[in-house]
């Protein structure tokens, strides 16, 4: 199968809406999406104290095949994010060090990988925001191809090109283009909901007592 794209037209945000949404934790976003729109657990950064916000441009992996990340890889503009649905496969590596090195030079913000990734000390060491379910030092093979910019289901998440992609040590959070204005308004207003619970807590209201719960009932 040759490597397929579509046409993908979405609205690119603005640096301060960016910049805005770098101080959204996803799980906060994630709780304002109904706990929707969230990656597996399984997927992690490599490094801790990553950050990562940009909009998504998709890439469907075939089994253990990155021809297709390679080529998407001089399609990105400077500060999209790769999502790499890989199918969850941990057997093979459909990323390493020589990819995010080019991922670095096209000023590409991050990638996040349904699968299995490699040379992640280099990664780490490089400060490349990359995130996947696991490492393997089995390489990739560049014989089946693969689709960008299509709509893919990524750890669970569907994720369309456009769409905002959060991270940070807790995971990602993909938050639909359409709906990021309103969301990160909602977010804010959370986000602040939880700093005066959490200043409340120091006084010693805690947070059972704010939400009311009542006694337990005794079992005899």
């Amino acid at each position: 199968m040759p490597i397929q794209r579509y046409r993908a037209e979405f609205e690119t945000m603005s640096q301060e809406t960016l910049d805005a949404w770098r101080r959204i934790p996803p799980a906060i976003v994630g709780d304002c999406m109904n706990r929707a729109n969230l990656m597996a657990g399984a997927v992690k950064p490599v490094r801790s104290g990553t950050v990562l916000v940009g909009q998504a441009r998709t890439v469907q992996c075939m089994v253990g095949d990155n021809s297709a990340l390679h080529v998407a890889t001089k399609l990105l503009a400077p500060g999209e994010v790769i999502i790499a649905a890989a199918g969850g496969y941990m057997d093979t590596a459909v990323w390493g060090g020589i990819m995010t090195r080019a991922a670095m030079a096209r000023k590409i913000a991050g990638i996040v990988v349904d699968g299995a990734i490699r040379d992640i000390a280099e990664i780490r060491e490089l400060g490349f925001a990359c995130y996947s379910r696991g490492a393997v030092p089995a390489g990739p093979h560049k014989g089946f191809g693969g689709v960008i910019d299509g709509p893919v289901s990524c750890a669970g998440s569907p994720v369309h090109p456009g769409d905002l992609i959060i991270g940070d040590d807790d995971g990602i959070a993909v938050v639909p283009l359409a709906r990021q204005a309103e969301l990160l308004a909602a977010s804010q207003v959370k986000l602040a909901e939880e700093e005066k619970t959490n200043a409340a807590t120091a006084l010693g209201t805690l947070p059972a007592d704010a939400l009311g719960f009542a006694e337990p009932d005794w079992i005899d």
